[in-house]
């Protein structure tokens, strides 16, 4: 039976020939000598090897057939109408880079027009509280001057160091600043050196670029009549950004549905497949910003994990229900073959939102529970089934006279002092917290203060145990004292978005988890820390020392939407889980128009959003791929009540699976995970919405997190962003 090599090409079919493209390739791996395929030879091709084949009366497929080991190989370089087809298939051929060995599809192509330069906007409104930034051009031109030549860049070692070929080299030499490189990157975005080119228009040396690519130099010059040796090359880390081998017809069948994003679900940078395929001694992270793919490399490395320890237990875990879901989900669209766990404990991969997964051990616990209870709260309590929340403090703060100055005696101060301070600890008297450190609190506190401070927390815990019940950070504390001593559940965790995960939700998770190769693998970005507060991971029992590393390069945003994101962080101290400072550094390899940025008050805004959406869909979008983001839930009903008022039916998302047929309409907390075509981001500029009286440092995290949360949204737009800001 042939088997299938697919390129990013061949994924881009038109909805109307999907259908019939997996039929034709599904026939086609079954038996290639088929009469109705007609897979043919071209007569005056470039390529002995290439081939078109029938998909129907006018479509063909050109592809080269490759033969090793007694198994043919179908490279699938796309499906085209008749008279194209033909047309590619003579001019189209296969060589292996005489630089790094490297298998390329070439073939003579009209240059696109490069992107005209985006006019500058208005600026920023300065007395606005919320960060707004005005778009800027990705770089400024020097006339008459090659960006590369500026990077201090030789075409020698472009060519013969990388292998860039000499007409990509001329080109990319002939483009004056970083977004006329990236003009050129995008007509070469299916190969190994379109991912060059964007590397190296934002400022990365050859040898980053080479390492990062892992173009290691040929000793030997690969025969491209070998087919064997041509295919062995395919399936270099490189080469497989370009190639991927399909393993069977289910698989196959994803592919061809899988759609842009589903595509590079399955063509991964050389970096990202790096960190899907290592064995780690302990722990491990990847950092890197919005639509760097560290999703795709949670997905990917839980399967190569489930074929790798057949049999083990691995939990897919994130701060959020939603998030949760979206990670099942998408094992199921990455491989729906893969055992998935029935519960907790149980073989197979288990994707769950942490909070859950700490009452599952809970509530699994019985009435064993009492003593991990007592090392927590002081008391060996079995009744902790229900659920205390935030009105437990205010509750409190309503009927304990306190001396205490406001700053302290609020929900933020105390709710944060007990879940980062008091439970991980393990404190569980006035003395224990009298003497226990208080880093990164900011705010001190002499002993007068925390005796006071402590007869709230004795308050709050007697409410909670005459209802019954413990908050979330308590349930984490609880289920990883439970876990030290009653055993590890898995095998291996991944962790999504763990910028938001609090001290006790990571002391369960080390607890979940016995310490050894691949146990806990760390998903996370800094500039995204929307709920949790600052963790360092080491406090925790968790080392990631030697074992860290960052993803730069968007695949979601354009270079444009991406730089006004950006601009949003610029002047805020974000800290990592290994208490650095996290720096930004991403770029994109995507072009697109400058975000248009609106000013006008809150009545004109409703008018706006409406022209917008009704622009938007006049142009023939996608409904569900635009979408609206708000502050407020109350934003978010007003915003769709107000649409529907000027003839655009939209729909609000609150935690389903956002609904296909209507444009949407949510909260920037709620877009957290999501992506679309066209993005309207609302209120922009309004006063933030921070909780009431908080001491300095509470203040500088709430406004760092707004920041962030402003970023999380302007990223989720992949082709268009509407910026509307209140004047």
């Amino acid at each position: 039976m042939p088997m299938i090599v697919m390129t990013p090409g061949a994924h881009k079919l038109d909805g109307s020939i999907k259908a019939k493209a997996w039929t034709f390739l599904q026939k086609l791996t079954e038996d290639d000598t088929a009469p109705g395929l007609h897979v043919e030879p071209i007569a005056q091709s470039a390529d002995k090897r290439v081939r078109t084949g029938r998909v129907d009366q006018f479509w063909r497929a050109v592809m080269f057939r490759l033969d090793a080991k007694g198994v043919t190989h179908y490279v699938i370089h796309g499906v085209f109408q008749h008279d194209d087809a033909i047309a590619i298939a003579k001019r189209v051929v296969m060589r292996t880079n005489v630089a790094n060995g490297i298998p390329e599809i070439l073939e003579m192509a009209e240059p696109t027009e490069p992107v005209a330069p985006a006019p500058a906007l208005p600026p920023a409104d300065a007395s606005a509280t919320e960060p707004v930034v005005e778009f800027r051009p990705v770089s400024e031109p020097e006339p008459g001057r090659s960006q590369f030549e500026r990077l201090g860049l030789s075409r020698d070692e472009l060519v013969s160091v990388l292998g860039l070929p000499d007409d990509v080299v001329d080109e990319a030499w002939a483009a004056t600043d970083e977004g006329a490189v990236l003009d050129v990157a995008a007509r070469y975005e299916s190969t190994w050196f379109g991912l060059a080119l964007v590397a190296l228009a934002a400022g990365d040396s050859v040898s980053t670029v080479r390492d990062s690519l892992e173009l290691t130099p040929v000793t030997e010059r690969v025969d491209d009549e070998d087919d064997e040796a041509v295919l062995e090359q395919m399936r270099r880390p490189a080469a497989q950004a370009q190639f991927a081998f399909v393993g069977d017809q289910d698989e196959l069948r994803r592919v061809i549905e899988g759609g842009d994003f589903g595509a590079w679900r399955v063509f991964l940078h050389p970096e990202q497949r790096r960190f899907v395929e290592a064995t780690y001694s302990g722990s491990a992270r990847i950092s890197g910003g919005a639509g760097t793919g560290k999703t795709v490399v949670l997905l990917h490395r839980a399967r190569t994990l489930a074929r790798r320890y057949p049999g083990s237990r691995i939990l897919l875990t994130t701060y959020t229900t939603n998030l949760a879901d979206a990670l099942r989900d998408g094992v199921a669209q990455l491989d729906p073959s893969l055992l998935i766990a029935a519960d907790l404990g149980r073989p197979g991969i288990l994707a769950r939102g942490v909070d859950a997964v700490a009452s599952a051990v809970v509530r699994g616990a019985g009435v064993a529970i009492g003593p991990a209870v007592e090392a927590v709260l002081g008391d060996a309590r079995t009744d902790v089934h229900a659920r205390a929340t935030v009105q437990t403090w205010n509750a409190v703060l309503d009927s304990v006279p306190t001396s205490l100055p406001v700053e302290v005696a609020n929900v933020t101060f105390l709710s944060a002092e007990y879940s980062t301070v008091v439970l991980p600890n393990r404190v569980r008297t006035l003395e224990d917290y009298v003497r226990v450190r208080r880093p990164g609190r900011g705010l001190a506190l002499d002993r007068a203060k925390r005796t006071a401070v402590w007869e709230l927390v004795t308050h709050y815990r007697a409410r909670n145990r005459i209802a019954g019940a413990l908050d979330f950070a308590e349930t984490a504390a609880v289920a990883a004292e439970y876990l030290r001593t009653s055993g590890p559940r898995a095998d291996h965790v991944l962790v999504d978005e763990g910028q938001d995960l609090s001290p006790t939700q990571w002391q369960m998770l080390r607890a979940l988890v016995g310490q050894g190769p691949d146990d806990l693998f760390i998903a996370d970005d800094a500039h995204q820390r929307i709920y949790g507060p600052r963790v360092v991971l080491s406090r925790y029992g968790i080392s990631i020392v030697g074992r860290s590393r960052r993803l730069t390069l968007n695949y979601r945003t354009t270079a444009e939407n991406l730089h006004w994101a950006l601009g949003v962080l610029e002047g805020g101290e974000f800290v990592d889980v290994e208490g650095s400072v996290d720096e930004t550094g991403y770029r994109s390899a995507r072009r697109g128009p400058a975000p248009r940025v609106v000013t006008c008050s809150a009545t004109a805004e409703l008018d706006e959003v409406a022209d917008t959406l009704r622009t938007w869909l006049a142009e023939g979008a996608v409904p569900e791929s635009l979408a609206v983001l708000v502050r407020t839930q109350h934003e978010r009903d007003r915003m769709v009540g107000a649409l529907g008022e000027r003839g655009v039916k939209a729909r609000a998302v609150d935690r389903e699976k956002p609904p296909a047929g209507s444009p949407l309409v949510m909260t920037r907390h709620r877009s957290k995970g999501t992506e679309f075509s066209k993005v309207v981001l609302t209120a922009v500029g309004a006063k933030a919405n921070l909780p009431g009286v908080l001491d300095p440092g509470e203040k500088a995290d709430a406004e760092l997190r707004d920041r962030a949360l402003l970023y999380v949204a302007g990223t989720r737009a992949r082709d268009e962003l509407v910026v509307v800001r209140r004047s």
